[in-house]
């Protein structure tokens, strides 16, 4: 019986007690290195670029207080990075609570600083990351540095993952002030690599020197020993000089910029913006130097003003006579590129990633700013207010052009019950979330995919030739195009201000084009169409792009993909050892001379090649596959390789898209001439 309720008593330890000896504590910095992805999202590169962020944000939040104006990013061998500012320095007295060092205190405890003590804080206004401080960066790291030159000396402490090797000590005497910081990640927690991306850097860190008006911050990568590149940035215009530079490739509608910079009780607001011939609105949106892609108040407070006082314009000028509609939201956007950037004390957001500004108090004071400042710009600038009315009464009458096209063509189609378009090959299911749409080149490539396509889930939507580039289009002339008109008939989203994501018919929407040039081209120009008219799409994870393969390699019976030059070198030379050791185990029992292998030189390919016997099939396009081959190598979901679509930089997208496939021919060639050194394949 004794053996029978020990082994009960043994049983229930196995199957999981829960008690109190069963609760774990973590203390200090331990948290951090047990669940990094609370802290910095995630291990990948995003989160490595988050310790720099985490640091070098210190940095600019004593730029905003107004007590540093350089700030140094350096580079450095075994991918350690250093961040060193002329602030004020951490302090190094002893805590009294704490009885430590007022810095080891900063370096090891979460939440500890000094942002966080409210009106007699040492910081009113700090944009910080989540609130967890440069204390991550500690935990995260193989080991940390950190330097603080201030009040005459020169103090110094040393950490490995996160633990002091000994106390905060003074090593010498300096005139200068400031913080040094240089710290290793721990390879053992980002895994993907410790290497720092030195182009984010620079992109990342140009922006924030928009933001702050006066700063000078050097870039520096001397992970080279022979070459060391280092860029410099120093904007004494702010967001004026920012908004200039996000026109540099566009073709401004009126030479000044408008600019208003102003404090409002607790806000600090600054608004710069300029209309381009473009279509669409860029608008960036900050608090305390944080992106808010999502808007929130201060973009509301924006609109609303600019809305209200181009309205009050166009009729005090007789612009919009007593008869005509007043201009809408969209029409005085239309072109548009903005910066808005707010400072608040302790701001509010709408979820912890900060993407939308939540405060409501900063709505009317930016309504303010903006609606007194513009009304004057306006006023003063005659000319400009005539060129920026101008395009926006052009666009008022453009959008009601593109609404009649769109309900003949949209009311008539899919949307309202009837056709879809006669070239799609629909499928089956009824279920947006398994069903996937595959825009394909080409009437024959369609062909093909239609035999060998999953008819349950997958539909086929061939394209015949290039779709109309719409960088260069407005809506009305876009669905004039019969193959983009079938592209939006077929989605169910409708397009423009009735744009309903809802209506999704497909959940994967899949860019299947030829491998060559045309096709990178139609590739493209599908990209444009989604990044400018559908970008949900793109936000929601739904548009992907095909990774059909480049060769069909074959020995006899046995038949293999390869999707690049590399693995189908390998596969040669795979093939060629199975059959050496077939020959050789042939030559054994025979007593066989080995036969001669032919070679044949590189770029001397023709459609079929042999090489030591083994059969090489370049595909110039998907017409080249049959059925089967199409499915088993791009559209089987078992064994497909797919890549899908995102934007990690709205700007820098803006700004590619517009290089490529506005009107401007300039920055078109210099975009080609800078970056044709790193085209390795080039297929002609």
């Amino acid at each position: 019986m004794a053996k029978k309720e020990a082994k009960n008593e043994s049983k229930k330890k196995l199957a999981g007690a829960y008690g109190a000896e069963q609760i774990a504590v973590l203390e200090g910095l331990e948290p951090v290195r047990k669940r990094p992805g609370m802290y910095i999202g995630s291990t990948g590169p995003d989160g490595l670029f988050h310790l720099l962020r985490e640091v070098a944000d210190n940095s600019f939040d004593e730029a905003m207080a107004g007590h540093a104006n350089e700030i140094v990013i350096t580079l450095l061998p075994d991918d350690r990075v250093s961040v060193s500012d002329n602030g004020r320095g951490i302090p190094v007295e002893t805590h009294k609570q704490y009885k430590v060092s007022a810095l080891e205190l900063v370096m090891t405890k979460l939440h500890a600083g000094g942002k966080f003590g409210g009106e007699g804080s040492g910081y009113k206004i700090s944009g910080g990351l989540h609130g967890v401080g440069v204390s991550v960066v500690n935990a995260l790291s193989e080991d940390l540095e950190v330097t603080v030159e201030r009040d005459g000396g020169m103090w110094k402490q040393s950490y490995v993952r996160g633990k002091p090797k000994g106390p905060v000590k003074k090593v010498g005497t300096s005139k200068r002030h400031g913080t040094t910081l240089t710290f290793k990640p721990d390879a053992t927690i980002f895994t993907e690599g410790t290497r720092f991306d030195y182009q984010r850097v620079l992109d990342h860190y140009r922006q924030q020197c928009y933001l702050t008006k006066g700063i000078k911050l050097v870039a520096i990568d001397a992970r080279e020993k022979d070459q060391h590149d280092a860029y410099a940035f120093y904007f004494e215009g702010g967001v004026e000089s920012y908004v200039r530079h996000l026109n540099h490739t566009k073709q401004p509608k009126h030479e000044s910029v408008f600019f208003v910079e102003k404090q409002v009780d607790k806000a600090e607001i600054a608004i710069a913006l300029q209309y381009t011939d473009e279509f669409s609105e860029t608008l960036y949106a900050f608090t305390n130097n944080i992106i808010n892609p999502e808007g929130g108040t201060h973009v509301q407070g924006f609109r609303t003003a600019l809305t209200r006082v181009l309205n009050s314009y166009a009729r005090g000028k007789g612009y919009l006579k007593e008869k005509d509609d007043n201009l809408s939201g969209e029409d005085v956007r239309e072109g548009m590129t903005c910066v808005i950037s707010v400072r608040y004390p302790e701001p509010q957001f709408e979820g912890q990633t900060k993407a939308k500004l939540g405060t409501p108090e900063v709505r009317g004071a930016v309504e303010s700013v903006m609606g007194e400042a513009f009304a004057t710009f306006l006023e003063e600038h005659p000319k400009d207010a005539e060129a920026i009315i101008g395009k926006c009464v052009l666009a008022q009458r453009a959008r009601a052009a593109a609404r009649a096209a769109r309900d003949t063509v949209l009311r008539k189609g899919a949307l309202e019950g009837l056709t879809l378009p006669g070239k799609l090959a629909d499928c089956s299911n009824r279920d947006p979330q398994l069903c996937e749409l595959f825009i394909v080149e080409g009437d024959s490539a369609g062909g093909s995919a239609k035999m060998g396509r999953d008819r349950d889930i997958q539909a086929i939507l061939p394209l015949r030739g290039k779709i109309l580039n719409v960088e260069r289009a407005r809506l009305d002339k876009m669905l004039g195009n019969n193959e983009i008109k079938n592209l939006v008939i077929a989605l169910g989203t409708n397009i423009g201000e009735m744009f309903d994501l809802s209506k999704l018919r497909y959940h994967k929407i899949v860019i299947m084009t030829d491998a060559d040039v045309d096709g990178a081209h139609i590739r493209t120009l599908l990209l444009t169409l989604f990044y400018r008219y559908f970008p949900q799409l793109i936000t929601q994870g739904h548009v992907y792009i095909a990774q059909p393969p480049l060769y069909r390699v074959a020995k006899g019976k046995s038949v293999k993909y390869a999707y690049s030059d590399a693995e189908r070198d390998v596969l040669i030379e795979e093939f060629k050892k199975l059959k050496e050791e077939k020959q050789s185990a042939k030559r054994k029992a025979q007593s066989v001379k080995p036969e001669e292998e032919a070679e044949v030189a590189e770029g001397e390919e023709t459609e079929v090649k042999t090489v030591g016997g083994v059969s090489i099939q370049r595909y110039k396009g998907l017409g080249e596959m049959n059925p089967e081959q199409l499915w088993e190598t791009t559209m089987d979901p078992e064994a497909r390789v797919m890549k899908i679509v995102r934007i990690e930089d709205a700007q820098k997208a803006d700004e590619v898209f517009d290089v490529l496939m506005g009107s401007e021919v300039a920055p078109r060639k210099k975009f080609i001439q800078t970056n044709a050194k790193h085209v390795k394949n080039l297929d002609v």
